[in-house]
């Protein structure tokens, strides 16, 4: 069961996370003719099509993607509960878990770009089409603190700040839903 259950958390995490950065594309207004954006859009387009017909973008925002983002969240813990425990549980406390869990996926996606992003700077400098995409989408969080806090040294310390602001929110997350945060 473990192993089961370890394998629909992860699905439901990647794709909650694939969708939040199609959401983050369209916001950002990235290339979405750069390959990183067209597997975003052809690994989400079968189960986001549908839905756009029905829930329209709301400016910038693919409600139809966060729609689906949050159902997901929603359903995960239930039916995590329904292979360990083999009770499927319908409660009003469900869109709270599911709510957390998106904001909580959110901050791990901004992670992990941030560290992408930096990890490709010492790698490709820049010149790639993936690369690209990472400044795209890191920057309007990066270029504030880099007005406030300069390069020293040529090294840009702008990723740092924005990762220890991200832990600061997740520690904070653990304080206020101590028990919640950690199953999320």
């Amino acid at each position: 069961m473990l192993t089961l259950t370890f394998l629909v958390k992860t699905l439901i995490d990647l794709y909650v996370m694939v969708l939040l950065l199609r959401i983050w594309m369209q916001w950002s207004r990235c290339d979405f003719y750069n390959p990183l954006a067209q597997f975003v859009v052809k690994i989400t387009q079968p189960v986001v099509k549908p839905l756009r017909r029905i829930i329209p973008a709301l400016g910038p925002i693919d409600t139809a993607s966060l729609l689906l983002a949050f159902v997901l969240t929603t359903l995960k813990y239930p039916i995590l509960l329904l292979i360990q425990v083999g009770v499927f549980s319908v409660d009003p406390t469900n869109l709270l878990v599911g709510l957390l869990s998106l904001v909580k996926s959110a901050g791990y996606l901004v992670f992990w770009v941030i560290i992408v992003r930096s990890l490709m700077s010492w790698i490709s400098q820049g010149r790639g089409p993936m690369d690209y995409v990472l400044i795209q989408l890191t920057e309007p969080l990066m270029a504030p603190i880099r007005r406030i806090l300069p390069a020293m040294g040529g090294i840009d310390f702008s990723a740092m700040i924005v990762i220890l602001v991200l832990y600061a929110l997740n520690f904070l997350g653990m304080d206020l839903f101590p028990g919640l945060w950690y199953l999320l």
